[in-house]
């Protein structure tokens, strides 16, 4: 029983980071989503999605399959897209209303590291 009990708090230490990764992740999306709105660049971009698919691939010793990996990159990629979208509406918004909305979740790009 104190093999699970050890396996489980492991598991729960690397959630924790899992989801501070995340978060990491997700402010470099939104720093990208600024530099490719100033170059008049699109959110979307099907060779970046494939390169990272690609990489996360290579990377993956097992035991999860790569398919199931894509899977789960693809729910990554599809809030990375949600989240360039979003905040370069804010963007918009702020400069056509001059009011900065802020962001009140957990973990968002206002609040420094995780």
């Amino acid at each position: 029983m104190s093999g699970m009990k050890s396996l489980r708090r492991k598991i729960d230490l690397l959630d924790k980071l899992i989801v501070r990764l995340l978060n990491k992740r997700a402010r470099y999306a939104d720093e990208i989503g600024k530099i490719k709105e100033k170059l008049g660049l699109n959110v979307y971009s099907p060779e970046r999605e494939k390169q990272v698919f690609e990489n996360v691939s290579k990377a993956n010793p097992g035991p999860l399959t790569d398919e199931a990996v894509k899977r789960v990159y693809e729910r990554i990629i599809d809030e990375s897209r949600r989240l360039e979208r979003e905040s370069a509406e804010e963007r918009r918004t702020s400069i056509v209303t001059g009011k900065h909305r802020k962001r009140s979740s957990k973990g968002s790009p206002d609040q420094g590291e995780a």
